[in-house]
């Protein structure tokens, strides 16, 4: 692999919407509010595939139709504000996937969007990474999203990771204390009537004053002195695959049971 913080501008140019694209989370604040549809998607076309502007408004034109705009040859001459938010995130899909990228990282893609729109932008990315052979990566706190449509997990906590892995070992059997704090903070319908929410303890951490050890430590219930002398490396702890930044990694599940 390449390591992309080493390269030049002009190289990482090359990887930008080429092999590497991206979907944000408001994409009304992403799309340019003065250029149409088509010549928004049409640029990528252009520049990394060197397609002439007949070919790419043919390719824009598919795009959308792949996903789901209806007569979308007579919508690329649209501005963004002539879509509603469901469909201004699809174009952002279309935009993204148009030079048949190797990565796509969506970042909170559908924040902005009712539960109902909501799972149609994600079912179409799903659909869309089976058919083109694209890798995606969400970026989410939406915990009913990552079960529905994550393979692989990564929790993060305070910018590292602290624990990853399969997300039924995630779901089912957390190995940080931290993973299993989010998972009982969810509201569940399975719960009586009347049950108290249970919060994370603590307030998150000042980003730019760490402590030296464990970033999670004064928040966690299962801290210890050691916890305090350096931030724990990931180790496997667990179901294959699975790994942990604790120091009791082993000790959780049995201290906290089978979080659903």
């Amino acid at each position: 692999g390449r390591d992309l913080l080493k390269l030049k501008e002009d190289d990482m140019r090359k990887v930008r919407g080429n092999d590497i694209a991206m979907i944000f989370q408001d994409p009304i604040t992403s799309l340019n509010p003065v250029l149409t549809i088509g010549r928004q998607i049409t640029e990528a076309l252009e520049l990394h595939l060197k397609m002439d502007k007949n070919a790419a408004n043919k390719r824009a034109a598919e795009l959308l139709e792949m996903v789901g705009i209806p007569e979308a040859a007579s919508r690329l001459n649209d501005y963004p504000h002539q879509f509603s938010g469901g469909m201004r995130q699809r174009v952002m899909i279309a935009m993204a996937l148009s030079c048949n990228p190797k990565l796509l990282l969506a970042d909170e893609p559908t924040t902005a969007l009712d539960v109902t729109i909501q799972a149609q932008i994600l079912e179409i990315m799903a659909r869309l990474s089976k058919e083109l052979g694209t890798a995606v990566i969400i970026i989410t706190h939406n915990l009913g999203v990552v079960a529905r449509y994550a393979k692989r997990v990564n929790v993060m906590y305070a910018g590292r990771i602290v624990e990853s892995g399969p997300a039924a070992a995630i779901y089912h059997e957390p190995r940080h204390p931290y993973t299993v704090a989010l998972l009982r903070s969810v509201p569940r319908l399975d719960r009586p009537r009347r049950a108290r929410l249970d919060p994370v303890d603590g307030q998150p951490p000042d980003l730019t004053r760490l402590a030296r050890g464990c970033a999670f430590r004064p928040r966690c219930r299962f801290a210890i002195d050691a916890c305090a002398e350096a931030p724990p490396p990931l180790a496997a702890a667990g179901a294959p695959g699975q790994f942990s930044a604790c120091l009791r990694a082993n000790e959780i599940t049995a201290k906290v049971g089978v979080v659903a």
